[in-house]
């Protein structure tokens, strides 16, 4: 048995902020546990770990990515867990905006109507067909069409986070490619290339 232990647990991801806090714990905890444990888990063709930590979390979205890094996108083909990892331009560079207060779970999903339109479907399915195709082309400036939705962020917008869209069109004003909600809020994330996010990599003449 597992002797009663003290842990100490320092987290540089802002709590309840939409940018998967909770899934980098579950990771954590249980490689933790395996190394505490002495266990050892498949990897190739299984994926133990991810099935145990997407089962914990319900989905892959964001311990795919605490585990495996990058931008994955995952599925549940019936059987198991699996993801892909997509892959993007060099230099991208994220930029938050992380409000000084903690976004509720239950209030971010009780904004959310229960059925979606045939319209709003559509609409989202080929914004993902975008976002996924200007990832892996390097085609930044289709970035803004791929985030664009019509089943949270209008929703989640108007009801709970009022800079939402505000701040969005601030950021593609000051040259970012993209920027959308991150989770379910309440940070805002702008995706941008290198040489329009960062002074140090800036030409002079892209300077204001």
């Amino acid at each position: 048995p597992v002797p009663i232990l003290k842990y100490h647990v320092i987290s540089r991801i802002p709590y309840a902020r939409g940018l998967g806090s909770s899934s980098a714990a579950i990771a954590g905890g249980i490689i933790a546990g395996l190394v505490l444990a002495g266990h050892k888990l498949p990897c190739w063709g299984s994926e133990a770990l991810l099935q145990i930590a997407s089962t914990i979390e319900g989905h892959p979205d964001n311990v795919a990515p605490a585990i495996y890094g990058g931008i994955q996108i995952g599925i549940h083909n019936g059987t198991r867990w699996v993801t892909e990892r997509a892959p993007h331009p060099s230099g991208m560079q994220a930029v938050l905006f992380i409000p000084d207060f903690v976004g509720k779970t239950s209030d971010a999903r009780n904004v959310l109507q229960p059925t979606v339109t045939r319209e709003e479907a559509a609409f989202n399915i080929g914004r993902v067909a975008f976002l996924v195709h200007s990832l892996c082309t390097g085609n930044l400036d289709n970035l803004k069409y791929g985030v664009e939705d019509k089943m949270h962020q209008p929703q989640r917008g108007s009801k709970l986070y009022n800079y939402l869209y505000p701040m969005i069109e601030a950021a593609q004003n000051a040259g970012a490619c993209c920027a959308y909600l991150s989770g379910a809020g309440p940070t805002v994330m702008a995706l941008t290339s290198g040489a329009s996010g960062d002074i140090f990599t800036q030409r002079e003449k892209e300077r204001t």
